[in-house]
This record gives C-alpha cells, structure tokens and sequence, in this order.
C-alpha cells in the first residue's frame, strides 16, 4: 500500500502534472531578511489568563471588586508568521516538534489546495528565537511532523490524480537537516491510502504515520521509508506511543491500543463529534490516556482499563466565532499543568490538584490554536494563520523557592501599593497589573507586571528570581525616582523603558542577573547602575 520513492516527477500537460524535477514543486527560501523578519516582538510581554476574555473583564468593570493577583504569571516570548510565497498566501500552522536547540513547524492550506511549508527554528535562546530554514511545498499539505537523528519527518496530503509517482493522497516525506538548514537533495517519500496523512510518530527504528477517511495506520522502516506492516481504520486522525504499546484514534469509533504487530489488544469507545477533516489528537498522561474530543473539550481516561476519568471542558466561548471552530484539537501536559489547544476559543490552561484536573483559564492569545506543545519553561503553539507563538511559564526557581521557603506566600490585590513605612516580603508566582512601592519589598520568586512598576522616593525594591513588565505593543515602564534602590537577583525583562529619575539606583546582585530592557534607560543626575548583568539588548 505505501511505497517509497526518493522524487516527485514535474512536467506538465493540460489535465496531469507529472513531477521530474524535485525542484518543480520544493522552494527553499534564500531571502534570509525575510526569514528574519518573520520573527516578531510586536505583542510580545505579559499575558493575561481569563477565565473568560469578555466576562473576565465584564466583571471587574461593574462591580468594583478587587482583582486578587493571577496564579500563572505568563509571558509572550515571540511570534512566528507563517510563511507566504506566490500561491501560497492562506498557510495555516498546524503541528510542532522540538529537539534540542531548534523547533520544528509544519504549516498547511486552509481550503480545497494542497500548499504547505516547514521551518526550522533556532530556539536556543527562547528569548530571541530565529529562523534558519524555510521549505515551501507547492503541491501538499503538511500536517503534522517530527525530527529524528538528522531528519525532519512530516505527514500530509497531494491530490494523487495530478501526479504519476504519488500511488496515494497520504504522504510522508523524510527531509535531511543539518545545523538548522533543511537539505532539498535527501529527500524520501511514501504514500498510503488515505484522504491525507494526520500524524506522525517516530518510535525506535520505525516511523508510524496515521491517515483518515478510509486510511491506515502504517509502520515504516524509518531509514528508507518503506512500508513494513499496515492494518485499515475508517477515520484515523493521531497516534501516541507507550512502552510497547501503540495508541490511534479513530474518529469513528475512538481509541485502540495496538501491539507492536498491529494487532488490537483493547478499545475505549467514544461517542464524540470529532469532525470532518480535522485535526485531533491523543497523549499519554502517567497512567492515563488524553484526547481531544473536538467541542466536548478533552477526554481523560484510564489507558489500562478504559474507564472514564474526567471531561476537560472547553473554557471560553469567544464572540464572532463559529460553533464549529470552538473545538480541542490538541493537549499537552507539562509536570502538573495541561494545555488545551481549542481552535478559535483559545488555549487554555489547566492544573491538576489532589488527583482532579482544574481549570485556570483562557491565556492571551492571538489565532486559532491547532496545537500545541511544551518543554521545561516554555509552551510552543501553532496558532493557524497566526503562525508559531512560544510562551514563557516563568515557574519560580527550584533552589530559588528553598532559599525563600520561610517567607509568606504572596495573596492579595493585583494591584499591589507598598506605604512608606511597610517592610513586606513575599514568595511565590503571581500575576499583577501594577506595583507602587514607597517603603520596602522584597519578592522571591516569578511575577509579571501588567501596567508598569513605581518605586517612589527612598523606596526599595528587591527583586529575586523573575519579573516581566508590560507588553510590547502596549510598553508600560519601570521608573525608579530620588533615593529609591532596586535590587535585582534573577531575570529582569521591562517592555518599556527603565527610568532611573535624580539620585536612582538599580543594582544587581551575583553574576548572572540578565536584562532584556525593549524601550530604552534614562537617567537622570547622579544615577547609580552596579552589579553583573548581561544586558540582552543593549539598552544601557
């Protein structure tokens, strides 16, 4: 059923494209002023979580209560915009993979065409993330991808009807890379049946790919792409892997566990809408097994016995859009916090909490979420016409907490006023709109600030860990006025300005304090600035 070839064919006739030339239908991106101007900071800073972005705000608004400090103090690192070329103007990202210091993001056409593209993404620094390799592919969807040992793999679709190689819809394609740079000479496809290919696993020596609307689920040997054993489902749309099991969800009947010979060892039934073509996806979770059930939110079940655990609902209900694109089409767990991508009602975040699953709220995000991923302190989504967006967790130090465990934990009002006279200190990780100190303050831990940080005269602001001021695309500042001091130990990221008025001063303790400061530092007469830092962009 799936075959292996290391070419399309490309010469054309009226009513058939015959692909010979790889180079007919693959377009390597060369402009790199381009690349780099795909990378934007425009709303990059503090993030907001809602349990609902109209009612939230509603609420506030109207009854005048105090909005206590957010849990989950987030921040946008940086977007990614699709790419875009002649004829390939709707791309749509659709799937993400990570190793070590790049990301990967396949990006697919929203509509009847086949036109996707891949990127390579240098994230060895989160904070200022680059794109090093752009392929478009003028003939297939890609919808789903992953990297193994100097190859990207990616899943999708090509209209077999226009093509003499292609034996199938479904594809997968192994492209070389190297040092970020995608190779377009050691490219490998296969084919099988299959409306299109809709994910992609790479276990050991082989590679796993599922395809919908009477497809398969086909192993490959991964070296050569050839096709290695197979076994038919009507609507696959995902497939996880555990131990020497392997999970695939069928959108017509929903999870089967299969051997290692694809011989079916149980079943959970879902009786779930999973939709027409879209994507889904299912993940291991310890001893449970989590799928995206389209509009029904998130399914958790016992992955040994098939028993119901818990819905994850979906948590907003965004105005102006459709019913049907208000679904959960991906999850992520990262330690005890689970991400659900919910097309255009968001991503939402969720913790779990003596053994149940509790939700945050709605982060502050653009597009519709079709993905998504994380890796330590950071959560990576493919945000459809919005492209590849990476989230900062600033969870607090470990080392960093035992240092600060004797000190109170932090609750109270997001807006947080220190009098002149107070001696407050606090640990934690919370969410402030703005900070007014004019006695002392020490925080130990990680804190964003929505709207700015005042330390007023002869005021003093110790700072251990991480803290994030306002957004790039609404700069809100850090001013420090006569006689004021603040202590920096830790990460300081200001989107704004860092005002240090007469007699100001900013210090920073130990050797590896870093500043990333987007606006610019003024000062004023005798200012003082001491300490070791690594100023990330030069602002001082």
């Amino acid at each position: 059923m799936a075959i292996a070839a290391t070419f399309f064919v490309a010469s054309c006739s009226d009513e058939t494209t015959v692909f010979e030339n790889p180079e007919d239908n693959l377009v390597n991106e060369t402009n790199q002023s381009k690349l780099d101007n795909s990378v934007s900071f425009e709303r990059a800073g503090v993030l907001d979580i809602y349990e609902d972005p109209i009612a939230t705000a509603k609420r506030f608004n109207l009854t005048g209560k105090t909005e206590e400090a957010g849990d989950y103090p987030l921040s946008l690192v940086a977007q990614i915009a699709p790419p875009s070329f002649d004829n390939g103007e709707n791309l749509a990202a659709t799937h993400v993979a990570l190793d070590g210091d790049y990301g990967y993001v396949s990006y697919n056409t929203v509509g009847q065409d086949y036109v996707g593209a891949i990127d390579v993404i240098d994230i060895s620094d989160p904070t200022d993330p680059r794109v090093t390799s752009r392929l478009y592919y003028t003939n297939a969807d890609l919808n789903s991808i992953a990297y193994d040992n100097g190859y990207v793999y990616v899943a999708g679709g090509v209209d077999s009807e226009q093509s003499v190689t292609a034996t199938a819809n479904s594809l997968i394609a192994k492209i070389a890379v190297s040092g970020g740079r995608l190779n377009t000479s050691d490219i490998t496809y296969g084919f099988q049946e299959g409306f299109n290919a809709t994910d992609v696993r790479i276990v050991d020596n082989k590679a796993i790919v599922t395809s919908g609307q009477d497809g398969f689920v086909v192993v490959y040997d991964k070296n050569d792409l050839s096709a290695l054993n197979e076994a038919a489902f009507s609507d696959l749309r995902s497939v996880a892997y555990r131990g020497s099991e392997i999970a695939v969800l069928d959108a017509a009947q929903g999870v089967t566990f299969l051997d290692q010979s694809l011989n079916v060892i149980r079943n959970i039934n879902i009786d779930s809408d999973f939709g027409v073509d879209a994507k889904r996806t299912l993940d291991f979770s310890n001893e449970n097994i989590v799928v995206a059930e389209g509009t029904k939110g998130a399914g958790v079940y016992n992955a040994t016995s098939g028993s119901f655990v818990e819905y994850l609902s979906i948590l907003t209900n965004p105005e102006n859009a459709e019913p049907g694109e208000i679904v959960t089409n991906g999850v992520a767990v990262n330690e005890d916090v689970l991400l659900m991508a919910n097309g255009a009602g968001g991503l939402s975040l969720s913790e779990s909490k003596d053994g149940s699953t509790v939700g945050v709220g709605v982060i502050e995000l653009t597009g519709s979420i079709n993905y998504v991923t994380s890796k330590g302190d950071y959560i990576f989504a493919a945000s459809g016409k919005k492209g590849f967006q990476i989230i900062k967790l600033n969870r607090p130090d470990e080392s960093l907490v035992t240092r600060c465990e004797d000190l109170t934990s932090y609750s109270g009002s997001s807006n947080l006023n220190v009098n002149t006279g107070d001696d407050l200190a606090y640990r934690g990780s919370k969410r402030f709109n703005n900070v007014n100190i004019g006695g002392n303050l020490l925080l130990c831990g990680s804190w964003t600030v929505k709207d700015g940080v005042n330390i007023n005269a002869n005021g003093l602001f110790e700072m251990n860990g991480t803290i994030v001021i306002g957004r790039n695309n609404r700069q809100r500042n850090v001013t420090i006025n006569s006689g004021a001091t603040f202590r920096v130990e830790g990460n300081l990221t200001i989107y704004g300005d860092l005002v240090l008025n007469e007699g100001a001063t900013i210090e920073f303790i130990g050797d590896d304090s870093v500043v990333n400061i987007f606006g610019n530092v003024t000062k004023g007469s005798n200012t003082t600035v001491e300490g070791t830092f690594r100023d990330v962009r030069g602002a001082f």
